[in-house]
């Protein structure tokens, strides 16, 4: 009973969940880009270029010509398809072009101060001696006030007034 137990927490858990939801809808928007590619924007490109269809497009390696890309494979005959290529490569792209803006809006919302550098360094309080965040200029421990100090950017440097060499 203890492993299947474990299971359904694993599975309730919310990384578990989300990561479902996303591959799921992942896959649901791949067919809907292959879609967009292959119906939409490829025909178009394909008239500009005296009417070619890209998935057509292949170099036979036993040097016969044949009238489409199923008819080669029908023959047996070895094929670079390099129309498929340019397909696929058009799809990566725009999917890439997709999920770069969806994380690009995701880091948008999150406040600037739930940067995961910024929470995991931490500096003392010259007072308590309690670990407090970098950019605190009041220890939230004992109220005190915190001169500017160096940091792990070199925002703010204190330049000693003599030097020894």
């Amino acid at each position: 009973m203890g492993l299947f137990h474990e299971f359904r927490q694993f599975t309730v858990r919310g990384n578990a969940v989300d990561m479902g939801v996303g591959v799921v809808l992942g896959a649901a928007f791949s067919g809907l880009i292959e879609s967009l590619v292959k119906d939409i924007l490829l025909p178009p490109a394909g008239m500009l270029y005296s009417k070619i269809d890209f998935e057509n497009l292949y170099i036979s390696l036993n040097g016969r010509t044949y009238p489409s890309l199923k008819a080669a494979k029908e023959a047996g005959a070895a094929t670079i398809n390099y129309g498929l290529f340019i397909t696929a490569f058009i799809r990566f792209i725009i999917i890439l072009f997709v999920v770069f803006l969806v994380v690009r809006q995701v880091n948008r919302w999150k406040k600037p101060h739930q940067r995961p550098i910024d929470a995991m360094t931490k500096k003392e309080c010259p007072y308590c001696c309690t670990p407090i965040p970098v950019k605190a200029i009041i220890c939230p421990n004992c109220s005190s006030t915190i001169e500017k100090q160096q940091n792990y950017r070199n925002e703010t440097v204190k330049h000693p007034r003599w030097r020894v060499r």
